[in-house]
């Protein structure tokens, strides 16, 4: 909702119109000539017996086999590994991402994962979209800015459009106590 997929899909369209047509919908664009490799909108392949995941970590397999190459590439990313669960979502997510990150390649890539974000803040730099939520709305300024997100808006988002009070009470109870536990292990940590 905040443009993360329409901003790496723009990127990715000026890329090929740039290379193919010498044409792109930029005031300034600089991009030296380089294979693409998208991981957008994957599906499942039903007629092949390919589940969501699967058909992810076939994709994910083919950059991986092009990261290698001294040839630069773009590699376009959009919530990566999102058809498991959330530890190895986020431990994949970490290797695969540290991988493609070499070699002079490009690497965009979206995420809701704030921990992947964490792991991922000394190899990459962090932008976020951000939004405005007032009392019943939400507003999006599509505007990239620097660093980690720092708050958050799915159980607003729930609330805005008429969720009961009691899951959303549940959800921030829930949402607390995850942040609280969090907490308590990065300091264990430290």
């Amino acid at each position: 909702m905040s443009g993360k997929t329409s901003f790496i899909r723009t990127i990715g369209i000026n890329a090929i119109t740039a290379q193919t047509i010498n044409t792109c919908f930029a005031r300034h664009f600089s991009l030296a000539k380089m294979r693409i490799f998208t991981a957008i909108r994957i599906s499942d392949d039903l007629m092949n017996d390919r589940s969501y995941y699967f058909q992810e970590v076939l994709t994910i397999k083919e950059m991986i086999n092009y990261a290698d190459t001294q040839h630069p590439n773009l590699y376009l990313l959009d919530e990566l590994f999102k058809g498991t669960n959330t530890i190895e979502r986020i431990s994949a997510g970490k290797a695969v991402l540290s991988s493609l990150n070499q070699n002079n390649h490009i690497v965009f890539v979206s995420t809701h994962d704030i921990e992947l974000a964490d792991l991922l803040k000394e190899e990459y730099e962090l932008f976020h979209f951000s939004e405005i939520i007032n009392h019943q709305s939400i507003d999006f300024d599509y505007k990239l800015k620097n660093g980690k997100l720092k708050n958050r808006n799915a159980i607003k988002i729930l609330q805005i459009n008429d969720y009961p009070k009691t899951i959303i009470e549940d959800a921030m109870t829930i949402s607390h106590e995850l942040d609280r536990k969090a907490e308590i292990a990065k300091k264990l940590e430290g």
